[in-house]
């Protein structure tokens, strides 16, 4: 539908559109960069973002991908497509008091498509995806950049003119190449931002087209206006900065297609000018159109409040010191130094790090602190530059540094602490979009030295310097995120503070076996942050399977001291008062685990050892039966069933448990060998024999298995295959208990019937 709306007061919209390259200077004029046609300008810049993020295609699953992708049940088949719009980023019910009310449907449905097309969780598909889609924005950055550069003019046939072909090319360059942006590309849940700023950009290009010059000479195009807005939509369903499209959709019409100058409006409103209407603000059309973003803006809000629900996002002390300071004073100070911290990331970033928080940036407490310094710094440019961008009598450079400013500013709102408390210190995804603003400021600023610099050579090959030096950053931050030790360890020396950082490289070294450094990471991380209970809780269990249960105890307690709903330390400290032999208070902190977390096979399976150990058998049979309802494959609470029914002499349950356990997790060799077992028991040879030899073809090297099953061809008679199995347990294991002996049996009966024989 297109509106049809004319002001007699004012000039029609295409011909002052016409106009703007004669009324405004070029900005290309004095600047002395490459010239390319608009096609090979695009892939020029898709070339030079792809060759920076490459080498993350063949990277792991690193941090948080863990949980937004490996742990993530939305991405299975047999969740239900609904249940996405229902659940936050990581998979956990919106309506769950632990969620952190991250509503990105569309990310995770991408993520899922992933998922099935790859046939299963292999990350190479995954950060492919991430590099397509970063080139693909890259490449709409020429576009994009040429309008806030250049302005917004179309030719007599209706196409869009690029009056800024050299330093669009440059700023693009210089958003594709920014070494800030490889945690969105290199780090798989930076889909979220590299989706929402594609929709973002196709949003604010669509709003553009609304004022393409048609046949009929029409104003504006609705159906362009309202395919931004759901445009807009779309982005925040990618993640939630995506609606600060439309503010700046309304800013970009205010100041480009109307040429509204602010400083003049404010001042007429401030007088109550009856000229207001000239002004441009009352200009037919505008005043709709802004009306018809805002509407659509609030629509969508009130949509995703109804979904997410009314309860805000819980986060800790340790994610965001600053927010729970007591101090209004303290908090106003630490955002705004987090502010100039995120703008020295966007000018120099050197220092990258995949997690800010847990001590990285201790609080400023008082004034006397010298990083003052820093944020009285950031405020002193950003005076000025709003100044410019106000007061300027050039209409030209009050347009791109308010929109430089415009896109700086307002899509980093979000995570700005000013509205709401967010979950993080400093997080370099959040200036993916921002970089955008100081891409355009960077690039206008070059422009104003290039007109001042005699030697103008010197000035390109200095920005031609920056930009390789940041596609080599690029390259080598691209390498550190391909797997979690480096990715970790790179973070030692830029965050030695950071508790979270020592802690992850010493769960890296755990999980790959090496314990002893562990505990020295896990000691500093508990030593940096004294209420850090998940190292605690980590540390402990490294000490109790070390046998230190004492030193294991103390943390333990410690830890569910300082956070009494903490279920895993409770269950682990359970364990290590089994293993103290101290059951009573055992069975209590088991019971406490499962009080706080109500399904938990894991502590049945604990609390069903401990039973066993008492000689409480029905209790312990009815935990593990509990922690197999909760968990079908739990293979070690099934296996616990079927041996202390054979055990107890329970022959025929044991069988049945069997059976229904291999029915459920058919593949687990261990389940095999234990029904195998009962079976010879009960005489059924052959289906005894069947399952042993299917449990040794799974697990050749178990000598308890060939060990068994001698013992059941020693019973069923058949004493060849009996001494060989015999034979080939003692060489995997020369000390297995008893198979010795039964060997030697099996011996001098041999012997004794070959003497018969003889």
């Amino acid at each position: 539908q297109i509106c049809n709306q004319h002001n007699a007061e004012a000039p029609n919209l295409e011909q002052a559109l016409h106009r703007m390259a004669q009324t405004e200077p070029n900005l290309d004029h004095d600047v002395l960069w490459f010239l390319l046609p608009s096609y090979w300008a695009k892939m020029v810049v898709a070339l030079i973002s792809f060759l920076c993020f490459a080498n993350s295609y063949d990277g792991d699953f690193v941090f948080d991908d863990s949980e937004a992708i490996i742990n993530n049940k939305d991405l299975r088949a047999e969740t239900p497509l609904g249940d996405l719009w229902h659940h936050d980023f990581w998979g956990s019910k919106l309506s769950s008091n632990t969620s952190h009310k991250s509503y990105r449907p569309l990310t995770v449905l991408t993520f899922r498509i992933n998922y099935l097309f790859a046939g299963g969780f292999y990350p190479v598909g995954f950060h492919v995806i991430n590099i397509i889609l970063h080139c693909t924005i890259s490449v709409l950055m020429v576009d994009v950049f040429s309008i806030l550069l250049g302005g917004l003019q179309f030719s007599n046939k209706g196409r869009r003119l690029n009056l800024a072909p050299k330093t669009s090319l440059l700023a693009a360059l210089l958003f594709a190449v920014h070494p800030v942006h490889t945690e969105c590309v290199a780090g798989i849940v930076g889909r979220a931002d590299l989706l929402c700023a594609l929709f973002f950009l196709l949003s604010f290009l669509g709003y553009c087209k609304a004022f393409r010059e048609n046949k009929e000479g029409h104003n504006f195009s609705m159906f362009w206006v309202l395919v931004s807005v759901i445009l807009g939509a779309i982005a925040m369903l990618c993640k939630e900065q995506g609606i600060t499209i439309l503010g700046l959709n309304a800013v970009f019409d205010a100041l480009v297609i109307n040429k509204l100058n602010v400083l003049e409006l404010i001042q007429k409103l401030l007088r109550k000018d009856k000229s207001l209407e000239n002004a441009g603000l009352l200009r037919k059309g505008l005043l709709f159109r802004i009306t018809l973003l805002m509407s659509g803006g609030a629509s969508i809000l009130y949509i995703r409040w109804r979904i997410m629900g009314t309860g805000p996002p819980a986060f800790t002390e340790v994610d965001n010191p600053a927010s729970f300071a007591d101090s209004l004073f303290v908090r106003a100070i630490n955002y705004n130094y987090y502010y100039s911290l995120n703008a020295w990331l966007l000018l120099c970033p050197w220092w990258l790090c995949f997690d800010w928080s847990m001590g990285c940036i201790p609080l400023i407490k008082s004034v006397s602190d010298w990083r003052i310094i820093a944020l009285v710094a950031l405020w002193f440019c950003l005076i000025g530059l709003i100044c410019q961008a106000l007061c300027s009598e050039d209409s030209h450079k009050r347009r791109i540094l308010t929109l430089g400013l415009g896109f700086l500013i307002i899509p980093f709102l979000p995570a700005s602490n000013l509205f709401f408390r967010v979950g993080f210190v400093i997080a370099e995804r959040v200036i993916y979009l921002p970089s955008i603003g100081y891409c355009v400021l960077f690039t206008y600023g070059f422009s104003l030295l290039s007109k001042q610099a005699k030697k103008k050579k010197i000035l390109a090959v200095a920005v031609l310097g920056i930009l390789l030096i940041n596609v080599m950053r690029c390259t080598l931050r691209s390498s550190q995120w391909r797997s979690e030790e480096q990715l970790f360890r790179s973070a030692l020396s830029v965050c030695p503070l950071n508790a979270k950082v020592h802690y992850n490289v010493g769960k890296n070294l755990a999980d790959k076996g090496n314990q002893s450094a562990a505990i020295k990471y896990y000691r500093e991380a508990v030593r940096l942050n004294p209420k850090y209970v998940h190292a605690m809780n980590n540390l402990g269990n490294i000490l109790k399977e070390r046998n230190e249960l004492r030193e294991a105890e103390e943390l333990l307690s410690l830890a569910v001291q300082i956070q009494p709903d903490f279920a895993a330390a409770w269950m682990n400290l359970g364990i290590v008062q089994n293993s103290l032999r101290r059951f009573e208070e055992a069975e209590q902190s088991y019971w406490t685990a499962i009080k706080h977390r109500k399904k938990y096979p894991d502590c049945y399976y604990n609390l069903g050892r401990l039973y066993a150990d008492l000689n409480r058998h029905i209790d312990a049979l009815n935990a593990w039966r509990n922690a197999t309802v909760l968990k079908p494959e739990h293979s070690l609470a099934w296996n616990n069933m079927i041996i202390l029914l054979d055990n107890t002499g329970n022959l025929a349950q044991a069988e049945a448990v069997g059976r229904e356990a291999l029915e459920l997790i058919p593949n687990d060799h261990s389940l095999m060998f234990s029904l195998a077992n009962v079976l010879g028991k009960s005489q059924k040879y052959k289906e005894s024999e069947a399952l042993f030899l299917k449990a040794i073809k799974a697990n050749p090297n178990a000598a308890s298995y060939h060990g068994n099953l001698a013992v059941l061809y020693h019973r069923w008679g058949n004493l060849d295959l009996a001494k060989k199995h015999y034979e080939v347990s003692l060489k995997l294991d020369p000390m297995a208990p008893g198979t010795k002996e039964n060997y030697n049996l099996l011996r001098r009966k041999l012997e004794q019937l070959q003497k018969k024989g003889s």
